[in-house]
């Protein structure tokens, strides 16, 4: 006896059924048989069998699939008469061979037709549901039994269903995708609760590839293994790991009964490799490993094991201008990096390259030394001097290195990118600072002044500026040049001022330092000497200098 729930699946089709038939004998639909009594051009005028008038069929009805002709003008051919227009009746061949088509299919089902399972098109809808063609053989799939989400595109849909019903007097087969839902999410659900009582692994096929995971079918059954279940590395692409039809061990994970999914893990199905590297991998710890993905912001290197590290761009080199990993390292390429962090609970493993390098300014330590002369470029330029590139470091060229003017600034003379030869004047290892000097590679003002002057040679000068310990004049045009306090004899200094011009002698020509020094006091003593040998020179008894100092004390 038919349960209540059967009753009420079924309900809908029997009532199908009998529209199905009232409407076929309200349209009188029979089969008959014609003679083709004219063909022209695409018209087909055939006599129909116990009617007074012909009917017409289009020449395309009596055609084969190359366009050939399968009928000529006497021959019979069995009609179906669907209705009449103006006492004309109206026929179709097609349908004719297609309600024989039917007739015999009928035949071979049998009487065990319930549920089974065709494959075919739909074709087109009409005002109770679709017609679904499989074989040359036209079904009817009620709407209610069609479980389509929008049955406003639906023609050429390909779709798989259950026969319900069959009409042989009404040449009818009637046929249910819900109901074959029903009976696969049945098998679903005991095949489901097999596997869900099966302990350990299962192994399965890989029935389709997405962005997101792999199917995988379990006797039938379709699981998922999301992406971040396939491997301990993290988040993989499956394009790259797997194919279609490959065989997989997995793990199921859960079963979710509500939205019928059915989760599996293929990294489940092994041991997990974080365990063993918890025990024998410590930070500081140096590994050889392989490169297997480059990104614009660092590498992933394979550790082995089924374990990836990540290599930060930052930890590449010692060079802070890196402006992509790929300029440094190549997929494949094998390389011995030291491990700087192990997190077991989030799975992360970072390493360094740059760690096992030695630093760039160690590299120069080694190579250079204090008062080595070498050929930079301007890297940076800042309002306190020049940061030079050399060698893969930078050093240090401050204004007052770089120029005998004090007034002038590299931020003035020089660009970024420049060549400059350079000194190292020190090389700091604790702080990992160079310090360079330009002033010693060129011509100081000072050079320049001794190619004129010696000293003793007398001078003349506006003064400057005066200060503590003396005064600063200008020399030979845009020259400085000090008198020390005691060099200024006889002159006093309260009684100088900025402008007044002072007379003297050089002193002292430094051109390494650029310092030139002036005395007045050793002007005077030259007039002296000068004074002395003239009054000599024009007498014949030879005095000194205390003979005339004796005289004017007397």
């Amino acid at each position: 006896m038919a349960t209540i729930d059967e009753f009420e699946n079924y309900a809908g089709e029997e009532d199908f059924a009998s529209m199905l038939e009232q409407f076929e004998k309200k349209e009188s639909q029979r089969v008959s048989e014609g003679q083709i009594v004219a063909i022209e051009n695409d018209n087909v005028v055939v006599a129909v069998s116990g009617e007074k008038k012909e009917g017409n069929i289009s020449i395309d009805e009596i055609k084969d699939a190359n366009g050939n002709l399968l009928f000529k003008v006497g021959d019979s051919l069995p009609i179906v008469i669907t209705g009449k227009r103006n006492e004309q009746p109206i026929i179709s061949h097609k349908k004719a061979l297609s309600k024989q088509k039917i007739k015999e299919y009928i035949k071979t089902l049998g009487d065990d037709y319930k549920d089974k399972i065709i494959e075919g098109v739909i074709v087109k809808k009409n005002k109770g549901g679709f017609i679904v063609e499989s074989d040359g053989i036209e079904f009817f799939m009620p709407k209610f039994a069609a479980a389509l989400k929008d049955v406003n595109k639906v023609e050429g849909k390909h779709i798989r269903a259950c026969i319900i019903n069959v009409k042989d007097e009404d040449d009818s087969i009637v046929i249910s995708r819900k109901r074959l839902f029903e009976i696969e999410n049945s098998v679903k659900k005991e095949k489901i609760d097999k596997i869900m009582q099966q302990e350990g692994l299962i192994e399965g096929k890989v029935k389709k590839i997405t962005s997101f995971g792999v199917f995988v079918d379990l006797d039938g059954v379709e699981g998922l293994v999301h992406y971040t279940e396939i491997s301990y590395k993290g988040p993989v692409n499956p394009a790259k790991l797997y194919k279609e039809g490959d065989s997989v061990l997995v793990k199921v994970i859960s079963y979710d009964k509500a939205k019928n999914r059915l989760a599996l893990s293929i990294k489940g199905a092994t041991d997990d490799p974080w365990k063993e590297i918890e025990n024998e991998l410590e930070v500081g710890d140096a590994i050889k490993v392989t490169v297997s993905n480059i990104e614009p912001y660092g590498v992933f290197v394979d550790v082995g094991n089924d374990i990836e590290g990540f290599l930060h761009i930052s930890e590449i080199s010692w060079n802070k201008n890196i402006q992509s990993p790929d300029a440094f390292l190549k997929v494949g390429q094998e390389i011995d990096v030291e491990v700087i962090e192990i997190d077991t609970n989030s799975r992360k493993l970072r390493v360094s390259l740059k760690k096992l390098l030695d630093k760039p300014f160690e590299q120069f330590a080694k190579k250079y030394k204090q008062g080595d002369i070498l050929k930079g470029s301007v890297a940076t330029l800042t309002d306190f001097g020049a940061f030079i590139k050399l060698d893969g470091i930078d050093g240090l060229l401050h204004n007052e290195d770089a120029y005998w003017n004090k007034n002038e600034k590299c931020k003035d003379l020089m660009k970024v990118g420049d060549e400059v030869e350079v000194k190292i004047v020190k090389i700091d290892k604790d702080k990992e600072r160079i310090s360079l000097t330009r002033k010693g590679l060129i011509a100081s003002p000072a050079d320049d002044f001794a190619k004129k002057y010696s000293v003793d040679s007398q001078v003349s000068g506006v003064v400057r500026d005066i200060k503590d310990f003396g005064v600063f004049i200008k020399v030979d045009g845009d020259i400085d040049a000090l008198i020390r306090n005691e060099d200024l004899y006889p002159l006093k200094k309260d009684e100088i001022k900025v402008g007044d011009e002072i007379n003297g002698v050089i002193s002292m020509i430094d051109t390494n330092n650029n310092k030139i020094r002036v005395s007045v006091k050793r002007l005077e003593k030259q007039k002296e000497r000068n004074n002395l040998k003239s009054f000599n020179d024009n007498t014949d008894d030879k005095m000194t200098l205390g003979d005339i100092i004796k005289g004017q004390i007397k």
